[in-house]
């Protein structure tokens, strides 16, 4: 691991971090509505099967709420949602099974809704080994599909131990972003254990990276 690389990882962080502070709540809301929109509408989306969103911070990064809303909709779709269970820096996804439980949640960490162990006196489901798409949160990224995480590893570590143990090629990683974090080509640092995106939905772009190359609609 390069020490340069961390360095600049660390400094970035703190820059992005510092703009996502400036930015006013209707501001993010407004973003966030038109992010939910573009996902709702994608090809992809529309023809997962289960799926997986992060539960939002209160501010400074996509909302997901209304997201969250549609999935435990009509959409015929299971929703999982990240939960760190343990101190050994392992992430795992457990089920949300209605509005109503999902709004039970209470709030934890940086205002994080936390699932809770059990919903309707069972516990609750974890372990999903069919997930077809991944909404992924950032703090960066940019427009070669890089991501910058909050820099505990959960998501590059879940992705890696995903595929060794399920046998199944990795879930679709979708990640959200506001427009304020999304970066020109090469600006986000990456070592070899983190895991490129295969598209990026801001409010106005959904940016992949077919097998020919890339491209930025």
């Amino acid at each position: 691991m390069s020490i340069v690389q961390s360095t600049n990882k660390r400094a970035l962080r703190k820059a992005i971090a510092t703009t996502l502070r400036e930015l006013s709540q209707s501001d993010i809301q407004s973003q966030s509505q038109a992010i939910t929109e573009k996902v709702l509408s994608l090809p992809a989306f529309q023809q997962c099967k289960t799926v997986s969103c992060y539960l939002s911070m209160p501010a400074a990064e996509v909302q997901t709420t209304s997201l969250i809303l549609n999935i435990l909709g009509d959409l015929g779709k299971s929703l999982f949602v990240p939960s760190i269970v343990s101190n050994n820096g392992y992430m795992d996804f457990v089920r949300v099974y209605t509005e109503e439980d999902y709004r039970s949640f209470p709030s934890g960490l940086w205002g994080i809704p936390e699932p809770t162990p059990e919903w309707s006196s069972e516990k609750r489901q974890s372990n999903c080994s069919n997930l077809d798409l991944i909404l992924v949160p950032g703090v960066a990224f940019d427009r070669s599909l890089s991501r910058l995480g909050h820099g505990k590893g959960y998501y590059d570590r879940f992705i890696t131990s995903y595929s060794s143990s399920t046998g199944r090629s990795k879930p679709l990683l979708v990640a959200l972003a506001l427009e304020q974090q999304l970066l020109e080509h090469g600006q986000v640092p990456m070592f070899d254990h983190d895991w490129k995106m295969d598209m990026i939905i801001t409010p106005d772009k959904v940016i992949t990276a077919p097998q020919d190359g890339y491209q930025d609609p």
